[in-house]
């Protein structure tokens, strides 16, 4: 029994949660949105699609360009005159030059409108792809914070039992001190103890490593100690009729495809200004020295001066390129809709399927507290006529077994009950709006 008695000591030190702060579920939500990983990464990756939306990325504006650059060059030219040619070397020329071009597209068939109005359609669908990551990740951490409450429970239980355990092995070894009972009773109160004792030291790792899971979710250093709200709401008015009217303009899936929808429409636009004469202009400033050396015979020249330009480029026939992308486009908006439309038959089955699983979840509930009471009763009796001996120590032990059974399978219900609201309300699009 000594290194049993090592071990419990081990783990009530792990176990002085008394002295620890209390996480709220509002303060572990506000500690997910601003440090977990997925939801940081999903914001950076909204920042992302915002700035290839803006009004800059999308050839609305001039582009302004500068060069400049000098050159050397050893000259031999022929010099004609009336009597012939002849040979003359004529030197070095420097040339310096510099400018500065602006140019412009005037119109280019709507491409560049269809072009940002897709990519705004990016950054809004970027948008709804945090918000799925965001819902994920705090439906994860709820789970993972009344997996730390069941468990914190199931723990005080389990600590009640091995309490009860240890006072009936007490007063086996008592009786049997004075004659009242046998060694098989002592060893039989031994063994139960044992078995509450490990059973007790499972449920204490079982939540130290719940507890570190929830640290990681909420994006802080996993060892850090804390205790839970074990405190449960329900929200049992909950109207299937009106989930079901909403779901359409609320359910993140649906939200993303119809976005998915809006940018294979612009695609369509953007293949079509294939078929459009596209507008550019152009303005240039340049400076321009060539310097010759003095017996050349050359003067040294400079030119300086603005430059203004239209150009248009119309591209009559391409070989069918851009009407295949038409005929590409239009069916990839097919596809889109018609994925629309699945989803929405499975969003249709999903929610039943979460309705159902949450009224049984409800019933199962109300099943198990009745199971508990009665067994509590039950238990309650048995402790009763065992300190008069009208019971055997197996009959308890097999009451305690039962509450214990009881005790542990209602806290399962509880929060399987919970987790299961959390997700039709995911699902419906309300989990952001639920009250923590």
């Amino acid at each position: 029994m000594k290194w049993l008695k090592s071990f419990l000591v081990i783990a009530l030190i792990a176990d002085l949660s008394h002295g620890q702060d209390l996480l709220t579920k509002g303060e572990a939500v506000k500690l997910a949105l601003e440090f977990n990983y997925d939801i940081k990464v999903a914001n950076n990756d909204v920042e992302i699609a915002t700035n290839n939306a803006s009004i800059k990325n999308n050839s609305y504006l001039p582009t302004v360009s500068a060069t400049a650059g000098t050159s050397y060059r050893d000259n031999n030219i022929k010099r004609f005159d009336d009597e012939g040619f002849v040979f003359n070397n004529s030197g070095s020329v420097i040339n310096y030059n510099t400018s500065v071009t602006l140019d412009y597209t005037i119109f280019d068939g709507m491409g560049r409108k269809y072009i940002f109005e897709q990519a705004k359609q990016g950054a809004m669908l970027s948008e709804l792809q945090a918000r799925q990551i965001t819902e994920a990740a705090l439906l994860q951490l709820f789970i993972a914070y009344h997996e730390v409450a069941r468990l914190t429970e199931n723990q005080l239980i389990q600590r009640q039992t091995l309490d009860i355990s240890k006072r009936r092995l007490q007063r086996a070894k008592y009786s049997f001190d004075y004659g009242q009972s046998t060694q098989l009773d002592v060893l039989n109160a031994e063994v139960d103890v044992n078995t509450d004792s490990v059973n007790y030291l499972t449920i204490v790792q079982q939540l130290g490593n719940a507890k570190r899971d929830l640290n990681l979710l909420m994006g802080r250093e996993v060892n850090t100690l804390f205790r839970v709200d074990t405190t449960v709401y329900y929200t049992r008015n909950v109207d299937i009729q009106a989930l079901r009217e909403e779901v359409q303009n609320k359910n993140i899936t649906i939200l993303q495809i119809d976005r998915q929808i809006a940018s294979s429409e612009y695609e369509v636009g953007i293949s079509k200004s294939g078929w459009v004469p596209r507008l550019g202009a152009n303005a240039n400033y340049s400076w321009n020295r060539n310097d010759f050396e003095a017996n050349s015979g050359f003067a040294d020249i400079r030119t300086t001066g603005p430059f203004l330009g239209l150009n248009m480029n119309w591209n009559i026939y391409d070989g069918g390129a851009t009407s295949t992308r038409v005929q590409n486009a239009k069916v990839a908006l097919e596809n889109q809709k018609i994925n629309k439309e699945r989803a929405q038959q499975q969003l249709d089955r999903d929610l039943n399927n979460a309705w159902t699983t949450y009224q049984t979840a409800l019933f199962i509930l109300d099943a198990q507290r009745k199971n508990l009471q009665t067994s509590q009763r039950n238990f309650d009796r048995t402790q009763e006529q065992n300190k008069f001996g009208q019971v055997t120590s197996i009959e308890f032990r097999q009451a305690q077994v039962n509450l214990l059974n009881a005790s542990l399978i209602y806290n399962e219900a509880k929060y399987a009950a919970k987790n299961a609201e959390l997700a039709l309300l995911q699902l419906s699009g309300h989990l952001l709006d639920t009250e923590f």
